[in-house]
């Protein structure tokens, strides 16, 4: 739901920059204040082409402490690249002087678009730079940083859930295991752990949880005191399900292989159709327990929703990893701390489904 209200919201943002833009259009037709931008805007392209040049310098001095050209070289690419940005600052700014002086030659009111000094809100389609779901988002340009160690990735994960219970078999749980399934969705961002290798990647973030039992025999969960128990309901059930809420935070180490893009004043470590694994686990909190039921009584459809402890742990905490190929994974979490405590017989959550981590 917050997710539909962030695209809704920057639906109706691009909506009215757009009706504030036409009412600015209607609203001032003298030129003077647009003049007065574009001349604050020859200022800004010097600033931003320097610190271009700035950032190119700093990536041809590493390639030099790196050994991968010689000083006669970073000198050459030095002044070349100086050339470059002296030459695009006299361009740049010889497109705002023209701008200028059209509208200086039409004082009364003329519309025109100023590129130097743009941005925009606007719906696309496709993925693209500059982009955000599915919201084509224009800045002002930004030197790329010479070496990006951390990215980050949405998480969203979904599957089978149940539980391992003591002196029994998996194949003997009262829970379905049709039924009874988990959803995970979060952020994570991954950390490349050597300067000159994308082999090891640390992966950590925060997720919210839920896990999802679904009791067989037309039971349902009974809190008494310090112990929770399942006990046979009086009339048939439609439905019976108890959801156990997490706010978790994992941590990966990711192995795998990656490609690496070399360009003169940046690279990067890309993991896009490569496998990796991923293995690590998690700790956290419990945020909320609740137990559903669905009836007929009496010819009347019943509804009942139960928000209490069910005794279930406070502390969450356990083991979870991954095989993954590009941004899809077969994904599996055990719970190490018992989804009850203090209980005679232990119980742990167990989970298996596809993992998306998407960037």
């Amino acid at each position: 739901m917050q997710t539909i209200t962030k695209y809704l919201t920057l639906a109706v943002l691009s909506l009215s920059v757009q009706f504030i833009n036409a009412q600015d259009s209607i609203q001032k037709p003298n030129n003077k204040n647009k003049i007065e931008t574009l001349l604050e805007v020859k200022e800004q392209i010097k600033n931003e082409e320097r610190e271009f040049l700035k950032v190119e310098v700093e990536a041809i001095n590493k390639r030099l402490e790196n050994g991968q050209i010689t000083s006669e070289e970073a000198e050459t690419l030095k002044k070349e690249a100086a050339k470059k940005r002296t030459l695009n600052i006299e361009n740049r700014i010889a497109i705002i002087d023209n701008k200028i002086a059209l509208l200086e030659r039409n004082a009364d009111g003329y519309q025109t678009n100023n590129d130097e000094k743009s941005s925009e809100i606007g719906v696309s389609i496709g993925g693209d730079q500059g982009r955000f779901a599915g919201f084509r988002i224009k800045k002002e340009n930004k030197p790329k940083k010479y070496d990006l160690r951390t990215t980050s990735d949405f998480v969203l994960a979904f599957g089978l859930n149940n539980a391992i219970i003591e002196g029994e078999k998996l194949d003997d749980s009262p829970y379905k295991f049709g039924g009874s399934r988990f959803f995970e969705i979060g952020w994570a961002w991954k950390t490349r752990v050597f300067k000159e290798s994308n082999f090891m990647r640390l992966k950590y973030g925060y997720s919210f949880q839920i896990n999802g039992l679904k009791p067989n025999d037309n039971q349902y969960f009974v809190q008494d005191g310090s112990q929770t128990s399942l006990e046979g309901f009086p009339v048939d059930l439609k439905k019976a399900k108890l959801s156990v809420s997490n706010l978790v935070f994992p941590v990966h180490f990711e192995f795998g292989p990656s490609k690496k893009t070399e360009k003169d004043t940046y690279f990067r470590y890309s993991t896009d159709n490569q496998f990796k694994i991923g293995i690590g686990g998690y700790g956290g909190f419990n945020i909320g327990t609740r137990q559903k039921l669905k009836y007929e009584l009496d010819g009347d459809r019943k509804k009942d929703k139960e928000k209490q402890s069910f005794n279930t742990s406070n502390l969450v905490y356990g083991l979870s990893g991954y095989m993954a190929f590009d941004e899809v994974a077969l994904y599996v979490k055990y719970d190490l701390s018992p989804i009850f405590k203090d209980q005679a017989i232990k119980q742990n959550n167990i989970s298996l489904g596809l993992r998306f981590d998407m960037d």
